[in-house]
């Protein structure tokens, strides 16, 4: 296995509300921890409530009793959702933040993903699927058949999300279990990446006989070269 991730600022914005964290070894039971996180708030709480999120969920997996990959993520997204609203309870400058969380472990021939919010997570081989759904306003009028994926990426409310950490008690996440191939890919990624690349461009990108941390950076430098409007954080798994 072999895995990259890298956020960056974007054209368009003065801080970075985006967070990741990449680790290929063992962290608590769990066999390696890939997280990206996208806050949203004021001026410094996004970063906050995207950090505190991503620090929560590694500090609850490394403490865990549980044994269960799936149990294991759960409880953590569980403590990052009341660590992020305790910390906007207590700060008057935190009101109202929360971020995006998707997460994943890869475990023998499958990996299992927890997600909340409109960040996504893609696996690539000889084609691009979307293995998260996006909580989002927009994914919404997809499923109801009222715009198609296209027009999805450019609606004006394409970044109004309906679930997110920290925003009210007993959020949960959607889970998955994935079974992949040698040679699969796995993309993680903040929407600042998706709302710039389309599905078949981050796909010819991924699929490129690079390192991952060259396809990361061809990533990032595509979504700035088109626009890079919002934050942007890319990180690629090789399976």
């Amino acid at each position: 296995m072999n895995a990259y991730g890298m956020t960056d600022v974007g054209r368009a914005r003065k801080n970075n509300q985006d967070y990741m964290f990449c680790h290929e070894d063992a962290l608590g039971k769990l066999p390696n921890l890939f997280i990206v996180a996208d806050g949203m708030g004021g001026h410094r709480a996004g970063d906050v409530a995207s950090r505190g999120a991503v620090d929560t969920v590694m500090e609850t997996i490394e403490k865990t009793e549980l044994h269960d990959p799936v149990s294991i993520l759960q409880e953590a997204v569980t403590a990052a959702n009341h660590h992020v609203m305790e910390m906007a309870m207590e700060n008057p400058d935190y009101e109202g933040m929360g971020t995006t969380l998707v997460l994943t472990t890869v475990y023998e021939k499958d990996f299992y993903v927890a997600n909340v919010g409109d960040s996504r997570l893609y696996i690539i081989g000889e084609e691009i699927r979307q293995i998260t759904r996006d909580h989002s306003y927009v994914e919404e009028m997809v499923s109801r058949g009222e715009i198609d994926k296209e027009s999805a990426r450019t609606h004006e409310k394409k970044n109004v999300i309906t679930r997110a950490i920290g925003v009210e008690p007993g959020t949960y996440a959607d889970y998955f279990q994935v079974k992949y191939k040698t040679g699969d890919k796995i993309l993680m990624c903040s929407d600042g990446l998706s709302n710039m690349i389309k599905d078949e461009d981050l796909k010819n990108i991924v699929r490129r006989s690079i390192p991952v941390e060259e396809i990361v950076k061809e990533l990032i430098a595509t979504a700035n070269r088109n626009g890079g409007s919002d934050n942007i954080t890319a990180l690629v798994v090789e399976l």
